[in-house]
């Protein structure tokens, strides 16, 4: 099976996008609407992208700052969504940092499955959304900090 490869550069360095793949409530503001996760080997990752569809997995490796790896498969899918059981497939995520921004790159290994080639597409299609999402996400939050830091210049006032 071809995995999916998805590489992207964000403007934010590897600890705040980090901070995003690991902690519920960043999580949530780009990859759904709950998320109940315990970033840790062997620890759980649930993930309700929608109000009805939920990814349930277990993380294999996290490294701060650097990496992330954890399967993914649906606790249940919605009809007409491909069978993949809770769990199937691996997710690796790596953080490089380039000249203070971070290069994202997205893997998504597959165990062979009946409807692979669609299951490559829809995940295709999602983790490029996710993932434009994310770069949104971190650049107005780097927009925030900076009017934040410019009104601290000023003794509070924005000019």
């Amino acid at each position: 099976m071809i995995p999916l490869f998805k590489e992207i550069l964000i403007d934010a360095p590897p600890s705040v996008v980090f901070q995003f793949l690991t902690d519920p409530a960043k999580m949530i503001r780009w990859m759904g609407i709950s998320a109940e996760i315990d970033p840790k080997p062997g620890g759980i990752y649930r993930l309700d992208p929608n109000g009805r569809d939920v990814i349930r997995g277990e993380y294999l490796e996290v490294v701060p700052d650097s990496r992330v790896v954890f399967t993914w498969g649906w606790e249940k899918p919605s009809p007409g969504m491909p069978a993949v059981p809770a769990g199937s497939t691996q997710v690796e995520i790596d953080l490089q940092p380039e000249n203070g921004r971070t290069r994202l790159r997205l893997s998504l290994n597959p165990k062979p499955l009946d409807e692979a080639a669609a299951w490559i597409e829809r995940q295709r299609a999602f983790w490029t959304g996710r993932l434009d999402i994310l770069e949104f996400r971190l650049r107005a939050e780097d927009r925030a900090a900076a009017k934040s830091r410019r009104m601290k210049r000023r003794g509070g006032r924005l000019k």
